[in-house]
């Protein structure tokens, strides 16, 4: 793990795209089928591995802590190791002034013990509270129970290659060095004794690739082990014998591994997932391994840091965060989150289908500051009190509604929430609907996702109000339903304390459907019920169509957005028969199409017509009407014209056409290779100028990307009604972002 600061460095131009969203039905069923046998180190092997078991899926929330010898000189962030050796920075200064030159005072002390400037012996060497320190692992496993969470565990190895374990591989480790104790042996023990599951997350990918690079070549042969100095072949041996010690020592069912594995010889990488995979099912468990990079992602967890998606998305992720602002590790003034930007953003990536690990950072004496424990007691608190509605449940159609947005990526902020803001989740049953409210609305509450053009509640038989006491609950009043949303009338005042409000609303079936506002949801049963899948503008292979909750030859009823359509195939990659679906069908065994679809792609319908405009602006796209070729696209006030009306057809591979309703020409990117480049039109000529592709960001927005170019349309910010259309490299501006509006 690191800060967000020196993360953004290497993700510098790295696009993730997030998978197609999931939607209701029954998700106790993994992704994946289990595989039988024995797993070899191949993909095709490791890939038939069950990558987020129910367990892990009901789970919802746990507890990992960066503390090491980086924890010692407490100071910048957890980099300090690599930050300590680099001329001029922050740490570096910091070290020269409390320690001395790095040269002479090498990272390899805070291990091993010296004195600083001033003559204190620093050193990582913390004691157990039954040795007369302040230690006590125990203690913390309770916390981590207090909290909430049902899997813990240690970073048992970061980027500066101290194993806290008994290392017959490495000899810098805890048990050989430092605090002279087996710290992962005792976390293990501590947290299996409170059954939690047991987590443990390595680094050390980066350990070699990167973050040593400013300490100078060692001639030791045991510093250059510490210092990644080893050679690639070595240290690649090192990296899996590592792992396979850890696995061995504590059978860990989450083995969580940082940035930088793409950088480790592949042959390593699946000798790792077969040997963990192979373990586990030695062991009689379902384990999970989590990846940022160097996956193929079919067999193992994706995992964001410091974030999420902004939309509902599948396969099922983690994300991992800091209760810390500023560093991981325990630093002297270090900032912190607040409780409610915690939870709501908890309860914000349960909704969309993750997990989340929330990082502690105790000080290296093994204390834990109060104002983490009140944190944590505080996400702990909410899940005492309302926890039916958090763990063990499951995606909605729906991950909620309301003026705070959150997620978008790794490295974004965690945001408190407004009473205006709600997010869903389902039980696994499918019959009962969560409308968790971050905040408390007043005497009504209106869910304009509830509305009657989406969704027919003429079934629903209660909502109540979650009591403050768990399993008790407040009756409500009957609900009244329009087109403008489900209203439900409350207590005058909020009738207890908390950070957030939790609705149940019960049906004697399946929770209706929901109709979606932008392309497709599918449904395994006919009339729109039982597992489904929410599908935005893409082609799905039988692959993408699994992953998307739905899987293939299992599509039984379909629901359209307006202005959408869908063509399914008989065969994987868009092959053999194919049917095109323009409107909603809940029973396709009408059509003789029920279950036989195994790919689809999910399309604009060629004829109709929308209105494109940009999130930041609210301008349409304009062409300006009987111009001539060449001419630039503009944006303008919507107004109706058919100067702001286009189509948007498909012409193969997933590239669409813009064609414009006034003058019959086509958006053109016209060759720009440069940010702000403007946007063009021209008679259509099928040029690669021509085509581009629609991406779904979350929310019903969408970049518009050119296949030559490859810069998107660009906005260019709150600009006037006529200003130009330009082009721009994708990044995470709204500037960038539009809206299809169907006319």
């Amino acid at each position: 793990m690191s800060s967000s600061i020196n993360r953004r460095h290497f993700l510098a131009g790295a696009t993730w795209v997030a998978a197609v969203a999931v939607a209701g039905g029954v998700f106790g069923t993994a992704v994946a089928q289990a595989a039988t046998g024995t797993y070899t180190p191949d993909w095709n092997s490791v890939d038939r591995h069950t990558p987020a078991p129910e367990w892990f899926q009901d789970a919802k929330f746990g507890i990992y802590f960066h503390w090491g010898a980086f924890s010692v000189p407490a100071f910048d962030n957890e980099w300090y190791p690599r930050n300590m050796y680099d001329a001029g920075s922050n740490a570096n200064r910091h070290h020269i002034a409390t320690y001395g030159q790095p040269s002479a005072w090498p990272y390899h002390n805070f291990i091993n013990g010296a004195k600083d400037l001033a003559g204190n012996t620093v050193k990582f060497a913390p004691k157990l509270k039954s040795a007369g320190g302040k230690f006590d692992p125990d203690e913390w496993a309770q916390l981590f129970v207090d909290a909430g969470a049902r899997f813990a565990g240690p970073v048992a190895e970061h980027h500066d290659g101290f194993s806290m374990w008994d290392s017959q591989v490495n000899e810098w480790n805890s048990v050989d060095k430092g605090p002279g104790l087996n710290l992962l042996q005792l976390f293990t023990t501590a947290i299996r004794a409170k059954n939690l599951k047991l987590l443990v997350a390595m680094h050390h990918a980066y350990h070699f690739n990167g973050f040593y690079e400013h300490v100078p070549a060692q001639t030791d042969s045991s510093l250059k082990k510490l210092y990644g100095q080893l050679g690639s072949a070595a240290e690649n041996q090192l990296w899996f014998d590592k792992l396979k010690e850890v696995i061995d020592r504590s059978q860990p069912d989450i083995l969580w591994q940082d940035f930088k594995l793409d950088a480790v010889d592949e042959t390593q990488r699946l000798n790792f997932l077969a040997y963990y995979y192979n373990q586990a099912d030695s062991w009689g468990r379902e384990v999970v391994a989590t990846y940022k990079d160097g996956m193929h992602g079919k067999g193992e967890v994706f995992d964001y840091e410091r974030g999420g998606p902004a939309e509902l998305t599948a396969p099922y992720w983690l994300t991992d965060d800091s209760i810390s602002s500023s560093s991981w590790c325990y630093t002297q003034g270090i900032g912190y989150y607040t409780t409610q930007q915690m939870l709501h953003s908890f309860i914000d990536r349960v909704s969309k289908n993750g997990n989340m690990l929330l990082n502690i950072a105790p000080m290296a004496d093994g204390t834990i500051p109060q104002q983490q424990k009140d944190i944590l007691l505080g996400i702990g608190d909410h899940l005492k009190r309302f926890g039916e509605s958090v763990y063990s449940t499951r995606a909605w159609t729906a991950y909620g509604e309301g003026p705070t947005k959150m997620g978008g990526g790794s490295f974004t902020t965690p945001h408190a929430g407004t009473a205006q803001d709600i997010r869903f989740t389902r039980n696994k049953a499918g019959n009962v609907l969560y409308a968790t409210v971050l905040g408390w609305p007043g005497s009504s509450l209106t869910i304009k996702t509830l509305n009657s053009d989406r969704i027919s509640l003429s079934s629903l038989t209660s909502v109540k109000l979650l009591d403050s006491t768990a399993g008790k609950y407040i009756d409500l009043p009957a609900p009244t339903q329009n087109s403008s949303g489900l209203t439900v009338t409350l207590p005058s005042s909020a009738p207890y304390s908390a950070n957030a409000y939790v609705l149940k609303l019960a049906f004697p079936g399946d929770i209706p459907g929901l109709r979606p506002l932008i392309g497709a949801a599918g449904y395994r049963d006919v009339n729109y019920s039982g597992t489904s899948a929410a599908l935005a503008v893409g082609n799905y292979t039988a692959d993408e169509l699994t992953s998307a909750g739905l899987g293939a030859l299992t599509l039984s009823s379909l629901q359209l957005a307006p202005g959408y359509q869908v063509i399914g195939y008989s065969g994987d990659n868009f092959s053999g028969t194919s049917w095109t679906f323009t409107a909603d069908n809940p029973d396709l065994r009408v059509t003789g199409n029920n279950d036989k679809v195994t790919s689809l792609k999910v399309q604009f319908k060629p004829a109709a017509y929308f209105r494109v405009t940009n999130v930041t602006d609210g301008l349409a796209l304009d062409s300006g009407g009987n111009v001539a070729s060449g001419s630039n696209l503009k944006q303008y006030t919507w107004d109706g014209s058919p100067n702001l009306q286009w189509q948007a057809v498909e012409v193969g591979g997933g590239y669409y056409k813009l064609v414009n309703r006034a003058n019959g020409m086509v958006a053109d990117g016209w060759g720009a290779t440069s940010d702000g480049s403007a946007a063009r039109q021209a008679a259509w000529n099928g040029g690669a100028n021509q085509q581009w592709t629609i991406t779904h960001r979350g929310g019903g927005t969408y970049s518009i990307a050119n296949r030559n170019t490859g810069l998107v349309l660009d906005g260019a910010g709150n600009v006037a009604s006529g200003s130009v259309t330009k082009q721009w490299t994708y990044g995470s501006s709204t500037n960038l972002l539009w809206t299809f509006t169907t006319l």
